[in-house]
Order: C-alpha cells, then structure tokens, then sequence
C-alpha cells in the first residue's frame, strides 16, 4: 500500500499538489501542440527534409512511447516526486537544447532527450494524483488535471505562433523554462513522497526491447515515404522491430518485476481500456498533427491563427473535463467512453471535408468544437478507469502504460499517416482525417464492449 500520501492531507496541499502535477504534465502536452505549428517554419529554416519534419515530433513520441513505462515503474521504485522532480528539470535543459539547435540532427536529438524526461514525469504526475486523492476524490482530481491542462496546452500554440510569426521558432521551446520552475518548487513544497516497495528494480532488458523495436518499427514506416516499399531496408526494419517486439512481450512474461506487467491484462477493463486509448489517441494526433500544417501549408494561415484556431478544442475541454470526472465517478465510465469516442471520431470526419477552406467560423470551428465535446467527455473517465482497474501500488506502472500506449498510438499516426499526407499527387488530408475518424469510432465501440459500468479500484 502506498503511505507517504495519504488521503488526510490538508485540502489547500492537496491543491497545490494537484498544480504541480498540472503544470509539468502540461510541459509535455504543450510541446506536441506547439511544435506543430512551428514545422513549417523549423522545415524551411533548417532545411529540412519531409523525413527529417516527421523525426522532429517522432523522436520525442518515440522515447516517450517507449520509456513512459519504466518512468512509471521508476516513480514506484524511487519515490514519485523524485522522479517527477527529475524528469521536470531534465526536460527544462532538453527545451534549452532544442532552442539553441544548428540543424535539424541537433533538434531531433534534443527531441528524443525531452521524450526522455517525459517518460518521467508524465506517469509521475498521474501516481501523485492516485496517491494523494482517495477514491471518491480521485475522479474529480483526474478531471481537474484533464481541464487545466488544456487550458494551458490553450495558450501554447497561441503563444507559440505568435512567437514563430514575430520572434523565432526557438523562442517556443523556451516557455517550459518558467513553467518547470513553478513546478519544481510546487512539488518540493506540497507533494509527498510515495513508492510501491514491492518493486525492487527496474526492467532495463524491457526498455530497451520497447525503445530499440519501436525506434526500428518507426523508421521503416518513416523511410518507406522517401524510399518506397519495395525498399529492402525498409522491410528489413520492419521485421526487426516486429522480432523486438515480440521479444519485450515474452521478456515481459519471465521478467520478476516487468515494466509491463502481464497480469495487469487479465482485467477486461483494463484491457479494454488500453485498446480504446490506442484507437482514439491514433485518430486524435493524426488529426491535430495535420490539421495546423494543412491551414499553413494550403490555406494561408499565419502560424499564429492556426495555433488559434485549436484554442476552442482546449477551452471547452479545459471548462468541462472536472464535471465528466465528476459524472463517471456518479454514473460509470461506459456510457461516457463509448459516447465521447464516437463523437470525436464525427469531428474528425468534418475537419476533412472541403469546406475548412471556406473559414474558420464555418470550415473548421464546427468540426473542433465536435471533436472537443466527444474527447471532454472520455479523456477523465478514461484516465480514472485505467486507475481504478489496478491496485493503488501499481498506480505509477498502470499510468505508464496508459500514456505509453496513448504516446505509441501517436507515434504510429505521426509514421502511417505521413505517408499518406505526403505522398506525391493529390493532397492525402481528406483520407487522414478519414482514417483517424474511423479509429475514434472504433475505440467507441471498444467501450462499449469492454469497460465496466462503474469500475473499483482492485485490492
């Protein structure tokens, strides 16, 4: 059982405990919205090729993707705060990198190093939630971290473009030095320290199974829109991520203490749960990866507007997403994720139709404000479902492989659907959003079938 942070706390800790987590987590989601709004400025001053703009956003989902699980396992080992703290400052010297890049090699690099410190603080910041806030509590706080966190992923791409526009694409980067400040010093000040004493080590084979199979799988997808399939190298490294991969699951299986424990999937909400994510987190990067590029590439848009133009998306999710908490903790997260994906999915569908060219009010804010309600009501439910499938002990792992899996499914959206977006000939937006609108509806059905009406945290 976790004790460092018991549910007796003091309200007003509880709070600033809840903005530590809010505020670090947001330097990982406010990245992903912001460098893509500034791609086309680092393509053109950098030089870089099509390949190179996808490694930019693929090196840090990768790292993420791949280490998110034994950053969660670590915060279990180590001390939740610790590693939060850890991963916080990490990031803030990666950003520093990113700012001061000479060329695109550099920028991915200092990309990967950021995916890195995510991988830590990310799931940390869930499992200091998990632990401070008792169950009845927890639902509410998971939404209220969903919420401000949009809102602060609101101002990035704002902020950002403006700064593309009137400063430089360098200065974007340079937003999480002040917000890891704040955090550092909120969490030193508020949170206290828990850890799961059952994990004894960390699964190093595992990680770098995950990291080296995912790293292969992403670059023969990546390769195969420059060197086409009939590419050796580019099915050579297929079948080598395919083989890693299948190694880190059977690893999993002999491994005493996994990054990834196997037992954790005889629970079929957990699983289910999982698999939604990966459905409807493939359907939501593909489409706001693509759509900010697609306003500045084809329709105009100064960075700066199309950076705007996401801002209902954070807002309604960032005004509604405590009241959804609040709702599946009262009515069950079924009915909530088998809604909420499927109405994402429609938005999708209406931000590929030929009218986004015809406006913003018209063209595109009705499609956004659609796909906003639908991901408002499943994102808290989803999170609380996930945490509520496994024991409290295992709080950091089962949010590690939640956001691995949410990271994994934009990594592959990022490689699968860049092939599509950039294929010579006719543009491939429509068929994009028309995918991610199939995966959201998808996930949708998986709710429905899979998640319990009102799931409890396992003894």
């Amino acid at each position: 059982m976790i004790r460092a942070a018991r549910p007796e706390a003091s309200a007003p800790r509880k709070r600033l405990a809840l903005a530590a987590t809010v505020l670090g987590s947001s330097m990982a989601f406010i990245d992903g919205s912001v460098v893509n709004v500034a791609l086309p400025a680092m393509r053109a001053a950098l030089k870089a090729d099509p390949a190179q703009v996808q490694w930019i956003v693929n090196a840090y989902l990768l790292l993420l993707g791949a280490l998110v699980l034994i950053g969660g396992s670590a915060g279990d080992r180590y001390g939740r705060r610790r590693v939060f703290v850890i991963g916080v400052g990490l990031f803030a010297a990666a950003s520093l990198g990113c700012a001061l890049a000479p060329d695109a090699g550099w920028l991915i690099a200092a990309r990967a190093v950021q995916g890195i410190a995510a991988a830590l603080l990310v799931p940390a910041s869930l499992a200091i939630l998990g632990s401070t806030f008792d169950d009845q509590e927890r639902g509410g706080a998971i939404g209220a971290w969903a919420g401000f966190g949009a809102v602060t992923t609101a101002i990035g791409p704002v902020l950002g473009g403006w700064l593309v526009d009137h400063v430089s694409w360098r200065a974007i980067f340079l937003i999480n030095i002040p917000l890891a400040v704040a955090t550092v010093w909120l969490a030193l000040a508020a949170v206290r320290e828990s850890r799961d004493p059952e994990v004894e080590r960390l699964d190093w084979r595992g990680a770098v199974l995950a990291a080296a199979g995912l790293g292969a799988v992403t670059w023969g997808l990546t390769a195969a829109g420059e060197r086409g399939w009939t590419s050796p190298a580019v099915w050579g490294a297929l079948a080598v991520g395919a083989a890693l991969l299948a190694g880190f699951v059977v690893s999993q299986a002999r491994e005493a203490h996994p990054m990834m424990p196997l037992a954790l999937y005889r629970s079929r909400t957990f699983s289910g749960a999982n698999l939604l994510t990966l459905a409807l987190y493939f359907g939501l990067t593909g489409a706001l990866f693509f759509l900010p590029y697609e306003l500045i590439a084809r329709h105009g848009y100064a960075a700066a507007a199309a950076g705007a133009t996401l801002l209902p998306f954070s807002l309604v999710m960032g005004t509604l997403s405590g009241l959804a908490g609040r709702l599946a903790d009262r009515f069950g997260a079924r009915p909530m994720l088998t809604v909420g994906p499927i109405l994402a999915g429609i938005g999708f569908a209406l931000l590929g139709g030929p009218w986004i060219g015809a406006g913003f009010w018209t063209g595109v804010l009705p499609g956004l404000l659609t796909v906003a309600l639908g991901m408002t009501i499943a994102v808290a439910p989803l999170t609380n479902t996930v945490m509520s499938a496994v024991a409290a002990s295992h709080a950091g792992v089962a949010s590690g492989i939640n956001n691995a899996v949410a990271r994994i499914a934009g990594l592959l959206a990022v490689a699968i659907l860049g092939l599509i977006y950039f294929a010579p000939g006719p543009s491939g937006y429509p068929w994009v959003m028309g995918i991610s609108a199939a995966t959201a509806i998808l996930a949708g059905i998986v709710g429905a079938l899979t998640i319990e009406g009102k799931p409890s945290r396992k003894a």
